[in-house]
């Protein structure tokens, strides 16, 4: 099963979404089965700050049985390195436009909403099991500066591109799940996770 999930900062998206790969990854599983559980992980660090969520996220997935993939860029490249009997989940979208909209040398990639969207095309066209993040950073009545305008317009056609790739859309809002896409095929997976 395919799952985007998006909400808010600090609102229990990696709580749910590991839960979800993993129940993902035990509920397929026979003992003939192979496969692994990939978190690919798209943060780039950049401050002491980001060594500290980086550092607090890999202390949450302890014990999971993660195997991380580090790919800050070029999000198809993931393909090399698992294949479609694999689970994994994908966090997130958010880092992973800030990658490559402000890649090192500090010009600013106007294609970079485009060069993901169709990347992970690619990665949901070939993987079964895939639970993606990104933040939802739409809602606020701020005026921005015309940059981060730009940024918050090419995060939403992402977001839009990941959501119809997906069986099932989630937001997450002050821990609790929504489901805005695909509540039928999502009821086993759910009951899984509670």
């Amino acid at each position: 099963m395919r799952i985007f999930i998006s909400g808010g900062c600090k609102n229990g998206k990696s709580f749910y979404a590991q839960r979800l790969a993993h129940a993902q990854f035990s509920l397929r599983r026979t003992p003939r089965q192979a496969g692994s559980l990939f978190y690919v992980a798209t943060m780039r660090s950049v401050d002491s700050e980001d060594d500290e969520r980086i550092a607090r996220h890999r202390r949450e997935r302890e014990g999971w049985g993660f195997t991380t993939i580090e790919q800050p860029f070029d999000i198809e490249e993931i393909l090399e390195k698992c294949s479609c009997g694999d689970s994994l989940l994908l966090d997130s979208l958010t880092a992973l436009l800030a990658n490559e909209m402000f890649p090192p040398g500090g010009k600013v990639n106007d294609l970079a909403a485009k060069k993901i969207a169709g990347g992970l095309r690619r990665v949901t066209d070939s993987v079964k099991n895939i639970v993606i993040i990104s933040d939802f950073i739409y809602s606020d009545a701020l005026l921005f500066d015309p940059l981060t305008e730009k940024y918050r317009e090419q995060l939403a056609r992402i977001d839009r591109a990941a959501a119809a790739a997906c069986d099932v859309v989630l937001e997450i809002a002050y821990t609790n799940m929504i489901v805005h896409k695909g509540r039928e095929t999502f009821g086993e997976l759910y009951e899984k996770i509670l």
